[in-house]
């Protein structure tokens, strides 16, 4: 289970595990935030084709799936 500090997730780089369209090295570009700080939305950008995705933040804990970093 990767740990994740939602305070930083903006601009945190992220490695799939297993790709698609070539997408393998993402960064998170957007965080939006409630009033009592939870997570309301994240989009990650993928760094090859620049497309953005909107994702729930919660699936970057799966380390079968996510890695944090560039890997």
């Amino acid at each position: 289970m990767n740990r994740i500090n939602p305070a930083k997730l903006r601009n945190s780089k992220w490695t799939a595990t297993k790709p698609l369209n070539r997408e393998k090295h993402f960064l998170v570009t957007e965080v939006e935030f409630e009033e009592d700080g939870s997570v309301l939305s994240c989009k990650l950008e993928a760094v090859l084709s620049k497309r953005e995705y909107a994702i729930d933040w919660v699936i970057l804990k799966n380390p079968q799936d996510w890695l944090q970093g560039w890997k």
